[in-house]
């Protein structure tokens, strides 16, 4: 039921994910007096989904703790509960985030070894594409909990883009070693004095994370949302300037008709809907948020986000990590 666009940008998408992946089975929890009807001209979603009834949303402006509180029937928070009681491998809403984690973390609990669940998401890079976490969940960080996103932005990278060895790098205003406030320079000391299983590059700045300096972008929460609502507003910006110089002449316009499957390309490539789905990690289960202003398409991404973490191991794979990284060291002798 979250998202501007909801239940039918939901259902649309979720079907749409099923012709990408057949072997896929929902629990659809809302009001079932709105999906019913919607429901009834989805027939391929219809065979593979089971509706059951939500009298109460939690709705966008809804406090994260009022929504613990007050919506245990919520369609949020029975998708929620059905991940903890192994009824569904995962959730996916376009809901309220706050509200999303905040749930997510008291139903699921974090894993042993997370002190904090933080968001990641990967974005387009001149060579491909690049995670970066965390995006909003922790304003503040400690080394512990850099380290941390960064065995999970690790796994995620593994899991979603298929890379065998992710490059991780701690964002920082600078690659010198004196840069950087106190838990961003512990952390980068622990980091490349060796975490097992990890690769890590070392300091990036801004400008690395269109480069894709790195696979895996590692900072704070504050940091990591004011970059990524930067990198949105650019775009825009950008893609804005280009529309007003095309239709500034008529020789303009002619150009843009010669320019236009290149454009058409572009457009393509930075499509954020190809981008939607961030994974709330650290969790004891698999919860992936869309953007709720996404239509179909991204919210159909953003299924396929949680798919290939599923069937890609990551949480055992994640469990994995945090394990090697607690175990005491072996002293040779």
């Amino acid at each position: 039921m979250g998202g501007d666009q909801a239940p039918d940008m939901v259902l649309k998408g979720a079907e749409i994910a099923l012709v990408r992946f057949p072997d896929l089975r929902f629990l659809l929890f809302g009001q079932q007096d709105r999906i019913s009807p919607l429901l009834e001209r989805l027939p391929l979603l219809k065979q593979a989904a089971v509706l059951r009834h939500a009298e109460d949303v939690v709705t966008a402006d809804s406090k994260p703790s009022a929504a613990i509180r007050t919506g245990r029937r919520s369609s949020m928070r029975l998708a929620i509960d059905a991940v903890e009681a192994g009824e569904a491998v995962c959730a996916v809403s376009a809901g309220n985030t706050g509200a999303l984690m905040a749930i997510a973390k008291i139903v699921l609990k974090t894993l042993p070894g997370i002190d904090r669940p933080a968001i990641a998401t990967f974005l387009p890079t001149a060579v491909g594409e690049s995670v970066i976490l965390d995006l909003g969940a922790n304003v503040e960080c400690d080394a512990d909990n850099l380290v941390q996103f960064a065995l999970m932005g690790d796994a995620f990278a593994r899991a979603v883009l298929g890379l065998s060895r992710p490059s991780i790098g701690l964002l920082n205003i600078g690659s010198e070693e004196l840069k950087g406030g106190e838990s961003v320079r512990e952390a980068h000391q622990r980091l490349r004095d060796g975490v097992p299983g990890l690769t890590y590059f070392g300091f990036v700045e801004g400008t690395d994370i269109g480069k894709g300096t790195v696979d895996v972008v590692v900072t704070d929460g504050f940091t990591g949302n004011v970059a990524l609502k930067t990198a949105e507003g650019t775009a825009k910006l950008y893609s804005g300037f280009l529309r007003s110089a095309f239709k500034s002449s008529l020789l303009a316009r002619l150009g843009y008709l010669l320019a236009r499957p290149a454009l058409e390309q572009m457009r393509h490539r930075l499509d954020p809907r190809r981008y939607n789905g961030a994974m709330l990690l650290g969790l004891n289960g698999i919860v992936v948020k869309s953007h709720g202003s996404s239509d179909e398409i991204g919210f159909a991404n953003a299924i396929g986000v949680a798919h290939d973490l599923c069937v890609n191991g990551f949480l055992p794979r994640i469990r994995e990590e945090l394990a090697a990284l607690s175990a005491p060291a072996t002293v040779q002798v």
